[in-house]
């Protein structure tokens, strides 16, 4: 007797196959290092004035949000930071941290900022100095993305995409991802996220950057109108900078829970295992 007589028994199998190319696998951790390095320069600077506003000029009386310090009765330092007038006790994160084993006055804490200490000239130098590394790596991303056809074949959502948005985010609530042919592509979450994070916060962060500048207003005076001033410009830059942490985290995330090693490997040496079922009767 065939114990699996009338009965489908799907074996499972799996290949590598060649998912991303050498120019991508570059730019990725390249920009991977240098949004880090960005991010936490970027701290430095706003350290030395940790409040947003709206408009041409600073309204030190109704910011945005604030990160500062206040003493208590008791005189212990306290971190407060305000967000549209409501105030939330942020010590030991915002506004007050450790430093030497002592609580200090400080916008956000040494270990979120390069340099640790606060140096407002140095933390400008490693900014600017990584920011035009970050532009020259992403123009080279987009221009072999369009001219290797990876943009069109890869990262433009189609029709059916499109359609499968709902069973997609359905299916990653869940954390069940694509096998077979399906993960040799993106998915369609994975296409739109890649695409404003390539049009829209990418970009931002660059012309934001550019409008904060004296000398890059005098030649581009349209970009404080572009922003309606610069202080407008620091907070759309500050808003997009920490848009693309939560879009790294979230990604680092996805990494991790779909397979890690897997995804690793493929970034590395672009060489992606799929796994594909065989069915014997």
């Amino acid at each position: 007797m065939n114990f699996f007589s009338g009965k489908t028994l799907a074996l499972r199998r799996s290949r590598l196959i060649y998912r991303h190319a050498l120019p991508i696998r570059l730019t990725h951790w390249v920009n991977a290092l240098v949004l880090i390095i960005l991010l936490m320069s970027g701290l430095q600077i706003f350290n030395a004035h940790p409040a947003l506003y709206w408009g041409s000029f600073s309204n030190f009386n109704r910011p945005l949000v604030s990160i500062g310090a206040m003493r208590t009765g008791s005189g212990e330092i306290k971190g407060i930071t305000t967000i549209l007038g409501h105030q939330f006790d942020t010590t030991g994160i915002l506004g007050a941290s450790e430093d030497s084993g002592t609580i200090t006055a400080r916008g956000f804490p040494e270990w979120a900022t390069i340099p640790s200490v606060q140096w407002l000239a140095m933390g400008r130098r490693w900014h600017f100095f990584f920011a035009w590394i970050f532009v020259i790596t992403g123009a080279t991303y987009v221009l072999y993305s369009l001219l290797s056809r990876h943009f069109s074949r890869d990262l433009l959502p189609s029709g059916s995409d499109i359609k499968s948005i709902g069973r997609t985010t359905w299916n990653h609530l869940l954390f069940r991802f694509p096998q077979g042919e399906e993960a040799k592509h993106y998915n369609v979450l994975q296409k739109i996220a890649y695409l404003i994070v390539m049009f829209v916060l990418l970009p931002l962060a660059v012309l934001t950057g550019l409008a904060m500048s004296p000398r890059m207003d005098a030649i581009f005076p349209w970009l404080l109108t572009l922003f309606d001033g610069r202080q407008s410009a620091r907070t759309v830059h500050f808003i997009t900078a920490f848009s693309l942490v939560a879009f790294v985290l979230i990604h680092v995330f996805m990494v991790i829970v779909s397979g890690v090693w897997n995804n690793l490997r493929s970034m590395i040496t672009g060489r992606y295992r799929i796994k594909e079922s065989r069915e014997n009767t």
